[in-house]
């Protein structure tokens, strides 16, 4: 499935899932009337345990955290491709008019961390809070797994040299 079907996918699952994670609004004068009995089980119906300690800044201790982690591994990320580059391995997930052109590549970087960041904002303003964080998080992990790859990679020039020296 391509990245232009997929994405409006998550995108109305995400608005559908958000009925399910609102707030409720407090009550009104009208509503504090009904008796203390009666108020209890609505109450616990209504709102979740904790649905307070979930709701918080969106630039909070462990998103800048996140957020720098994704920044740091995307830097890795063309640092390592850059690497694998110069021992002779050739890029394939991406054409090379984006990987060879330096400033290119390095805003191709720049540009998917303000995704990251991006996506995890508009998840944060949907009342999706565990999801804003797992987007950084997986982002994250994927970079990584992704820069550990590249520089475990044996370099392509011992494998060409070895060829010709056999021809």
């Amino acid at each position: 499935m391509s990245l232009c079907a997929l994405l409006p996918a998550v995108m109305f699952m995400a608005t559908r899932a958000m009925a399910q994670t609102r707030v409720p609004d407090a009550p009104s004068a009208s509503n504090q009337v009904e008796t203390s009995a009666s108020a209890a089980p609505a109450q616990s119906i209504t709102q979740a345990p904790n649905q307070a300690a979930m709701v918080h800044p969106f630039w909070d201790g462990k998103n800048r955290l996140l957020f720098s982690g994704v920044a740091a591994f995307r830097a890795l990320d063309y640092a390592s491709t850059r690497n694998f580059q110069a021992r002779g391995r050739e890029e394939t997930l991406l054409p090379d008019e984006v990987v060879n052109n330096s400033a290119g590549f390095a805003a191709l970087e720049a540009a998917a961390t303000g995704a990251s960041v991006g996506l995890s904002y508009w998840m944060h303003r949907m009342g999706h809070h565990k999801v804003e964080r797992w987007i950084s998080l997986t982002h994250l992990t994927i970079t990584a797994a992704g820069d550990v790859r590249n520089y475990t990679l044996k370099s392509g020039h011992r494998a060409a040299r070895a060829v010709s020296q056999r021809h």
